[in-house]
């Protein structure tokens, strides 16, 4: 885990989340020094924020089929945000 904050944006969601899944593995079985459990906090949410920036804009980019009364496809529109 080298890599700086720079490399993580070039991260796949994919690989992202599998390294923070590693982060979090580590510090739950609590066998890191206090300084190393710092650093890959640390590092675990600079990874925790570009996932969720990964995943709001795939949001974004998901649309929503409109059907017509018929339930035939009438053309799209935004997905509804909750």
């Amino acid at each position: 885990m080298t890599e700086t904050a720079g490399d993580i944006a070039s991260y796949s969601f994919e690989k992202a989340v599998a390294e923070l899944e590693s982060i979090v593995a580590r510090l739950e079985r609590g066998d890191v020094a206090l300084d190393e459990s710092i650093s890959i906090y640390e590092r675990g949410e600079l990874l925790k924020k570009h996932c969720e920036t990964l995943l709001s804009a795939a949001e974004n980019r998901i649309e929503k089929i409109r059907l017509d009364r018929a339930g035939k496809p009438q053309g799209t529109e935004p997905l509804d945000r909750e």
